[in-house]
């Protein structure tokens, strides 16, 4: 594999890391410890590890295809056949698919960003236990002057 491949490739999750690692004052080993000992301490720190090792591991992935794509164009003549155009797909959705993850770190990591606020408030009413019945347990009220349907009707409706 060529140096500017893994380079450019391995950047994305190094930038990131060191975001995180910068957010959170700690390296990534002590972030997962300190996740795994107490994983309801920090819901944020607790997402963002989760993701980051999804990341990680479709870095990991990525890394792979485009070895075995880089394998199978050194033994090509001047055309491509079928079985290296399949792992040329591979190596696209690899790509999208660390990209994605690293989208979602991104995220994780701006408290600023587009719904972040929102899910910040939702987050406590989530957490609180339900006191009523999650569905609705009566028949709704109707309006005045209303007929009831009487069981004849219904059964009318349902032959019909």
């Amino acid at each position: 594999m060529s140096d500017g491949i893994s380079v450019d490739v391995e950047d994305v999750v190094g930038v990131l890391t060191e975001r995180i690692e910068a957010r959170f004052d700690m390296d990534m080993e002590h972030l997962k410890a300190a996740v795994a000992a107490a994983p309801t301490a920090n819901p944020d720190a607790t997402d963002i590890v989760k993701w980051h090792s999804h990341l990680v591991a479709a870095q990991a992935a990525l890394n792979r295809a485009e070895n075995d794509l880089l394998t199978a164009l050194e033994t090509q003549p001047s055309e491509v056949d079928d079985p290296t155009m399949g792992l040329a797909h591979r190596v696209n959705a690899a790509v999208a698919t660390r990209d994605g993850r690293a989208i979602i770190v991104r995220w994780l990591l701006d408290p600023e960003a587009l719904g972040k606020k929102d899910l910040a408030a939702e987050r406590p009413a989530r957490l609180r236990p339900r006191t009523g019945p999650a569905v609705q347990t009566s028949a709704p009220q109707r309006p005045p002057g209303t007929p009831a349907p009487t069981s004849a009707s219904r059964a009318g409706r349902a032959v019909r």
